[in-house]
């Protein structure tokens, strides 16, 4: 990841002006309203021991809350529009020679935690996130071993409300409850950001992050947590790989039909179930039948 903290040349104001209009194809959409970021930051619960790290800042205004209630210990702000920086430089020239914001371009996606001082369950990720990017990114911050304690995010309504709720699971909403407990905190209409998206955004919480779905009752063996992990995922994916068709059929390919037959009834599910209809923990328990 390229930094720029602090590097990147001073361009003239006209020159920054021009450069700041909403980029379709980084999933732009600014967000302009005082009361939802006001909403934002106080489901986040900040204290002055907090480290916040903020995916796309964009100009600047949910990043000068954070920054102007006094509450927060240091801001990391990752913005990937290089065209951003010289004006976020600018606005927050202070804040940087103190040490309170630090601003890096690069993608996030890409970042590097431990470069930047993060450790596991010691910050908290507040964020805007492009709807093209939500599952790459929720995917990457959930299974890091550098995990945040909490994270409050804009996504997508659609894509908030299948995160949440308890029937027809994805792929998705499996993996955030393997890791955190997810909430709904409220439906964010589109006009509420410039330019406007075509849906309208919700404000998703997501609490209690950590791995310990994955350890083994009794034990803190991080190997086999690890292992379970990798193995709960596997069978998810594979049983997701055919959405029409049965579970069963999806997971032939892993292990051969009267094992499958024997874990689907010690799990309490059908052979005519589909892997929508399998609820987290079930997932968990038939990871474990056929590893046995």
């Amino acid at each position: 990841m390229n930094n720029y903290e602090a590097n990147v040349a001073n361009e003239d104001s006209k020159a920054i002006k021009t450069n700041m209009k909403a980029k379709k194809l980084l999933g732009q959409n600014f967000l302009t309203s005082q009361s939802v970021i006001d909403k934002i930051i106080k489901i986040a619960n900040l204290d002055l021991k907090d480290i916040v790290l903020e995916i796309g800042p964009g100009k600047g205004i949910l990043t000068q809350t954070l920054l102007g209630t006094g509450i927060v210990g240091k801001v990391i702000a990752v913005e990937k529009d290089i065209t951003l920086i010289p004006f976020l430089q600018e606005k927050f020239s202070e804040e940087i020679r103190m040490g309170k914001l630090i601003l890096i371009y690069g993608d996030i996606l890409d970042f590097d935690f431990q470069q930047y001082g993060l450790e596991n369950d010691n910050y908290k990720i507040v964020a805007n996130i492009p709807y093209y990017i939500t599952g790459r990114f929720l995917r990457k911050i959930l299974s890091s071993d550098i995990q945040p304690n909490k994270m409050i995010l804009l996504i997508q309504k659609e894509v908030a409300e299948r995160i949440v709720k308890a029937k027809k699971e994805s792929i998705l909403s499996i993996s955030v409850k393997a890791y955190g407990k997810p909430k709904y905190i409220q439906t964010v209409k589109a006009g509420n950001f410039n330019p406007a998206p075509k849906v309208d955004s919700a404000i998703l919480e997501i609490n209690n992050i950590s791995k310990e779905f994955f350890f083994d009752k009794d034990s803190n063996n991080i190997y086999l947590c690890k292992e379970n992990e990798r193995r709960f995922f596997e069978i998810m994916k594979a049983g997701f790989a055919h959405k029409r068709k049965f579970l069963i059929s999806n997971l032939s390919i892993l292990e051969d039909k009267e094992k499958l037959q024997s874990a689907f009834r010690q799990t309490g599910i059908s052979d005519t179930a589909r892997a929508e209809d399998v609820a987290l923990e079930q997932w968990k328990t038939l990871a474990q039948r056929l590893k046995d």
